[in-house]
């Protein structure tokens, strides 16, 4: 499994031999201008985790790029984007489902999700990847949640993306607890930095996790991790 960095909240995995774009907020960030291009992102699948703008910008772009990419998240997210033309596959909270990659789960967030528009977009959630032999959490936007221990009950995790900008989210020192909750001593940041209310100090966060002896990685946009 091979997971990039797109910035924000957004990923690039390929697994599988597909590849999964999460949450696509590329050409809205000016963090990632120069650095990745959103219109020669493959995609087989398009994962969103809710409907914030800053999380869907780029689906509709994403899709019409690669025909035949369906959209995975909750049922008024997919539908919302079936009405555009979009093909898509709905989950909720709790349920499974194996896709050609491996086996997909969509658990629980605590956050809240409306499109751009002011329409309903449906409860958030965070996704858990089971493919090629490794188990990824990605928690979407959140905050600290006891839920997370239900995670490495059913799974042993390998890695987890958790955000740590905090104030629409959980910040790192929360992070750092979700982390026990989770079973890990490693996890990756992101959902920090792009806008004036979620810059964090990388020293202190860092520090954060060092104190508990655990290990925080802050990607830069365009880094690939391999699971």
């Amino acid at each position: 499994m091979k997971i990039q960095y797109l910035g924000h909240a957004s990923l690039l995995i390929e697994t599988a031999g597909k590849y999964l774009v999460v949450d696509p907020f590329i050409t809205g960030n000016p963090l990632a201008q120069g650095k990745i291009d959103a219109d020669k992102l493959p995609a087989d699948y398009i994962l969103v985790t809710h409907a914030h703008q800053d999380h869907i910008l780029d689906v509709e772009r994403i899709a019409a790029n690669n025909p035949g990419a369906k959209v995975v998240s909750n049922f008024e997210i997919v539908n919302y984007f079936g009405q555009k033309g979009i093909a898509g596959h709905p989950m909720n909270h709790g349920g499974s489902w194996q896709f050609d990659f491996g086996r997909l789960t969509y658990v629980n967030a605590i956050h809240t999700s409306s499109f751009p528009d002011g329409s309903y977009g449906g409860q958030p959630g965070g996704f858990v990847i089971e493919s090629e032999g490794k188990t990824l959490y990605i928690a979407g936007d959140t905050a600290l949640t006891e839920d997370m221990k239900i995670i490495p009950m059913m799974v042993r995790l390998d890695a987890a993306f958790l955000p740590i900008g905090d104030n629409f989210t959980m910040g790192y020192e929360s992070a750092v607890v979700a982390a026990d909750f989770l079973k890990l001593d490693r996890i990756v940041g992101y959902h920090f930095d792009t806008f004036d209310l979620i810059k964090i100090d990388h020293d202190k966060a860092r520090a954060a996790f060092e104190k508990a002896g655990k290990e925080l990685i802050i990607p830069e946009i365009g880094e690939v991790f391999e699971l």
